[in-house]
């Protein structure tokens, strides 16, 4: 399955709790944070200074998976005139966080949170992530205020950024705010997030966007054995989300503008993975007229139903190559992600990415008409070395614990045929490949005695299933 997915274990199996520790080894994870660490993280947290700036009289709310306590982003939506403006309040890491210090370092050896199988290795010690720095309700605490003028369609019209005190009023979970929506039972701040999310959905249509669909997966032990459940994302999380990538790409002019900062960058895709991926369509019976381009295409789907929900999968290879670009005085080649369809910063997740400190930075300092800190501009250049080799890591930890969960899933199924479609082939190798099985929601190594057929229905059998080597293969029927 792809990276970026949410796995949640609701299941005490004895091989499945080895299984994460022993990931957890191989990849030699962080553990707990080292004494000086947590030390400093509460020495911060007792002394923090806040901002002269006092926006505590805007009324922001947080909207995030239900128990979250690390809380980056907090919101606050007005109407203005015809337009609408978005107060967008970021946790301010930096007003915690001395460049060198024991807590600095130690967030350039994480570079990131992992998330694994409904446990998470934080980036930050939990006196900050989860304590004086996140943007918990009824709390003042520093943050970076974004404010954000949109006019009537949902474009941007202005763009700041500064240092303020903020206070959260209201922790929503997705599911709660759904309900609210929902019933009519929602506040204004919400009813304005649904409205100006639904229009940033069509800016990203236009502008030729997209948003793939990737469902949460559950996994829950049922009689003796365990049961692949997946959970669609709800509207408001995806209206969450607009605000986000709004921001992000408001960012992103900034220091484009500015020619000083670092980007998230992502390739268009290849053509020979677009017809690859036309070929798996076909195989899995969903339509796609030769019109359409891989855009629209992936906003039809509709991940409730299996064969689509296969299609979303494979549509994750157009997605490969994204990285970061640093720049100081010379913008890079490559600039732009062309999933967003635009210039891309990340900035709102600051307690749980590196990079989102210093991009935030680089912008406070561009809005303010102050040179960018020498901290930061020191830093720029190794930054994308870094984030990378997190992400790999990152990604190596949720590719293990998927290939761990999928192995537990069918463990009891090995000799068992099931209908898939070939989505990958080996180009040295054709009798070797990737398989997509909707029924399970499974991806997995395929093999056959003849070359393997391209984007076509087949009938795999499991040979392998081994919970201990976190390996499943099938081979042709």
């Amino acid at each position: 399955m792809p990276n970026n997915l949410v796995v949640r274990v609701n299941a005490s199996s004895p091989a499945l709790q080895e299984g994460l520790r022993a990931i957890a080894t191989e990849l030699e994870l962080p553990g707990e944070f080292p004494a000086e660490v947590t030390a400093a993280a509460e020495q911060a947290a007792a002394g923090v200074v806040l901002p002269e700036l006092d926006r505590t009289d805007l009324p922001f709310i947080t909207i995030d998976p239900e128990g979250s306590m690390d809380l980056d982003q907090a919101v606050h939506i007005v109407s203005a005139g015809s337009g609408f403006v978005v107060h967008y309040a970021i946790a301010d890491v930096a007003a915690f966080v001395e460049p060198g210090d024991p807590v600095d370092l130690e967030a350039h050896r994480r570079g990131e949170t992992l998330y694994g199988a409904g446990s998470r290795i934080p980036l930050h010690p939990p006196a900050l992530s989860e304590g004086a720095a996140s943007l918990l309700p009824d709390q003042v605490r520093p943050a970076l205020l974004w404010t954000i003028e949109l006019d009537e369609a949902g474009t941007t019209t202005k763009v700041h950024v500064e240092r303020a005190r903020v206070r959260s009023t209201a922790r929503w979970s997705y599911v709660d705010a759904q309900k609210a929506l929902d019933d009519g039972s929602a506040g204004e701040v919400l009813q304005l997030l649904r409205e100006v999310g639904r229009l940033r959905e069509k800016q990203e249509i236009d502008r030729g966007g997209i948003s793939l669909p990737l469902p949460e997966q559950e996994v829950d032990e049922v009689d003796g054995g365990f049961e692949l459940v997946f959970r669609q994302q709800l509207p408001v999380e995806q209206w969450n989300a607009q605000i986000s990538l709004l921001t992000g790409i408001g960012a992103a002019s900034l220091m484009v503008g500015a020619k000083v900062g670092i980007l998230r960058t992502l390739p268009p895709a290849d053509p020979r993975d677009v017809s690859r991926l036309r070929r798996v369509a076909k195989g899995l019976r969903v339509d796609w007229p030769s019109d359409m381009d891989y855009p629209e295409f992936i906003r039809s789907l509709d991940p409730s139903r299996s064969q689509h929900q296969a299609m979303v999968v494979a549509c994750t290879r157009l997605l490969r190559g994204s990285g970061y670009a640093a720049f100081d005085g010379e913008l890079p080649e490559q600039t732009r992600h062309s999933a967003i369809a635009a210039e891309y910063a990340h900035v709102t997740a600051p307690l749980r990415r590196l990079g989102d400190r210093y991009a935030g930075e680089v912008c406070l300092a561009i809005c303010a008409g102050t040179p960018v800190p020498d901290w930061v501009r020191q830093a720029l250049p190794g930054l994308p070395k870094e984030l990378q080799d997190s992400a790999r890591r990152a990604g190596a930890y949720e590719r293990a614990v998927l290939d761990l969960i999928e192995a537990a899933v069918l463990a009891d199924r090995v000799g068992e045929e099931f209908d898939g479609v070939v989505t990958s082939v080996r180009e040295d190798e054709p009798r070797q490949g990737v398989v997509v099985l909707a029924e399970v929601g499974v991806e997995a190594p395929v093999s056959s005695e003849r070359p393997l057929p391209l984007g076509e229905d087949v009938k795999a059998r499991l040979e392998t299933a081994d919970v201990a080597a976190r390996k499943v293969a099938f081979t042709l029927a």
